[in-house]
């Protein structure tokens, strides 16, 4: 009897790469950014059938969710501009299809390099797992075994704010849309549920899947939903909170690295009797970041004085 989970993974597959190519090949850019979203979504669904719901969290709130959010924003700011004309091969496309090309038969070198059954680093993870300070392998991966990897990961984050503040400063502001009481009473109905379910995730990720990158995108679309519905509006008086808020994950977690590497030990190596509380310390302000973060990239704009016509808009 052929087992129904294998036709819904074939199904689902196929499917994933039909998606991915209707991203590539439409022309119109609403389109492209739902078929994006949609590729998200199946995407969590199929870390979900490899047992993998860390990265499911993550993809579905980040890589769908939030990035959703930015790509619509971004089609706002080219409101009145095609992207209908016919694709071009010129220099940038070429060097991009190639950089492209390049990155995909380094994956594919990769997967033919790796040993097929090998032991792989489970053992070794779960050998060490009672020292590493918490009790999830994927959280002791990310804040322990590889935590400078993570640390980057944040500064990516930081280095992403900066730019949009640097470069959105010259855009000329666009008018929100105002949302009606629909949208109002669903923020109100929403967001205490949505914090309390980003809370959990950041508790809950040591020992179980969650952490400060999955409650940190639930707590970000907490800070989407106040933009949308205009119940939050930046001010030029909340920059120097706004900007603590960027950095405070990265300094701490920085902070904590050149901390623990005193006495002989390497960095990150989290004395045993403090590791848990390290790490716990570390994601809670991590996801405040996080949040902050992925906020404020929808918001673009750095918060400067409305001028009397934009107030009139």
């Amino acid at each position: 009897m052929i087992d129904v989970l294998i036709i819904f993974d074939l199904v689902l597959a196929l499917a994933i790469i039909a998606i991915a190519a209707g991203v590539l090949v439409l022309r119109d850019a609403f389109a492209m950014i739902v078929c994006f979203v949609v590729f998200g979504l199946l995407s969590a669904l199929a870390w979900v059938r490899l047992a993998a719901p860390d990265v499911a969290l993550a993809e579905a709130a980040i890589g769908t969710g939030v990035t959703g959010a930015l790509l619509l924003k971004t089609l706002a700011h080219l409101r009145g501009r095609t992207l209908s004309a016919p694709l071009r091969m010129d220099g940038p496309v070429l060097a991009n299809a190639s950089l492209c090309a390049l990155a995909t038969l380094a994956g594919i070198g990769a997967l033919l390099a790796t040993p097929i059954g090998g032991p792989g680093l489970e053992g070794l993870v779960a050998q060490n797992l009672l020292a590493s300070g918490v009790e999830h392998p994927v959280t002791a991966v990310l804040l322990n075994y590889r935590a400078f990897d993570t640390l980057m990961e944040v500064v990516v984050l930081l280095v992403a704010i900066i730019a949009v503040w640097s470069v959105e400063r010259g855009v000329t502001r666009a008018p929100a849309p105002v949302m009606g009481e629909v949208y109002a009473g669903f923020a109100r109905l929403i967001l205490p549920a949505a914090v309390i379910v980003g809370v959990y995730l950041l508790w809950v990720g040591a020992i179980a899947p969650g952490g400060a990158f999955q409650g940190g995108a639930v707590l970000a679309a907490i800070g989407l939903i106040l933009l949308i519905t205009r119940a939050y509006t930046p001010l030029p008086a909340h920059r120097g909170a706004a900007r603590i808020a960027f950095v405070i994950g990265t300094a701490l977690f920085a902070a904590v690295a050149l901390f623990v590497a005193q006495g002989g030990r390497a960095t990150f190596e989290y004395p045993a009797a403090y590791a848990k509380s390290l790490i716990l310390i570390i994601e809670a302000v991590v996801t405040i970041s996080i949040a902050a973060t992925l906020a404020a990239l929808f918001h673009g704009r750095e918060p400067v004085a409305v001028t009397v016509r934009e107030a009139r808009a």
